[in-house]
């Protein structure tokens, strides 16, 4: 299992965030919950209030994918720090190079 997987016509993301971190990052670990679910580490310096915090985690997700803002979508967990994210792009090879990049070498 991975924190990526594909999804209706694009793919899906996982991820926990942590705002109000001393740093906009993606990490090199993921959490895996109870059921065995994989969730990418995220962390934005932006405080969460009124979806601040969400609007960060997508501008990062779009600049590092490569794709518009307007192709993400945070279709769960809106105000939990779990997050399920639709990504507007084909799930192909180099997507799933795209998206395993998101993922920082220890």
């Amino acid at each position: 299992m991975s924190f990526y997987e594909p999804y209706k016509n694009g793919c899906l993301v996982k991820i926990k965030l942590a705002p109000n971190a001393s740093v906009n990052a993606f990490g090199a670990e993921v959490y895996i919950d109870a059921n065995g679910n994989e969730y990418l580490k995220a962390s934005v310096v932006t405080v969460p209030e009124k979806g601040k915090a969400n609007k960060e985690l997508i501008k990062m997700l779009a600049k590092k994918l490569k794709i518009a803002v307007s192709g993400i979508e945070i279709i769960a967990g809106q105000s939990d720090h779990f997050k399920k994210i639709f990504i507007n792009m084909e799930y192909t090879k180099e997507a799933e190079l795209k998206l395993s990049s998101l993922k920082k070498e220890k």
